[in-house]
């Protein structure tokens, strides 16, 4: 059985969470990192060399970096669905993915630990607000993509679609101004219908 180890309140490990959702596939998950710490044991990093989260162990193949998981699984099991048969939809979806942990993440990062992981008392308001409006100005690239797309990487759900739309339920649940990005609305609310999305995403954020 798919093993993943990795707290399922991180983004990352959600990603995975999500593939298998969606694929119906069983898994085994075992918690570590944040309050469970384990990071740096010998045992963990000997598969893990990062010592970051998540790692998935697939019988004697052992894979790491969340979104390199996310292709593999939907490629092995999700052929035609998840990870698309056309190698221009596929590189679509895959391109949003890198967009997402190259360019949406850095921006996401400090708005999150500002908000979500600092006490009130110690948030820094005008570097918090200066990282949110760099987190806007990229959702905004996406909004634009989305006007003419149902979905990242056309007309269906794809594995393009995973990354991204976990930022997106970090940008519409966290207390803080949000510019009205319609057809990103659009794209998030089916997101919210998705049972999967409901299952593995929409936890407290922490």
């Amino acid at each position: 059985m798919l093993k993943i180890i990795g707290r399922k309140t991180s983004s990352n490990v959600q990603k995975v969470l999500w593939v298998c959702g969606e694929l119906d596939l069983p898994f085994e998950r075992e918690d570590l990192g944040g309050p469970f710490g384990g990071n740096d044991t010998a045992r963990y990093r000997s598969l893990n060399p990062n010592g970051k989260v998540p790692t998935i162990v697939d019988q004697d193949f052992v894979l790491w970096e969340s979104n390199s998981c996310t292709r593999y699984l939907s490629a092995k099991h999700g052929a035609g669905t998840l990870y698309p048969d056309n190698l221009k939809t596929r590189s679509n979806a895959e391109r949003w993915m890198d967009w997402q942990i190259s360019t949406v993440s850095p921006t996401l990062v400090p708005v999150f630990w500002g908000l979500i992981r600092t006490p009130l008392k110690e948030r820094n308001a005008g570097e918090i607000e200066k990282a949110r409006k760099k987190l806007s100005a990229n959702l905004s690239i996406l909004d634009t993509h989305l006007k003419n797309s149902k979905y990242i990487g056309g007309e269906n759900f794809t594995m393009g679609d995973i990354p991204i739309g976990i930022t997106a339920y970090r940008w519409f649940n966290m207390e803080m101004e949000r510019e009205p990005y319609q057809d990103l609305k659009r794209w998030y609310d089916l997101l919210c219908n998705r049972p999967p999305f409901q299952e593995h995403i929409m936890q407290p954020l922490e």
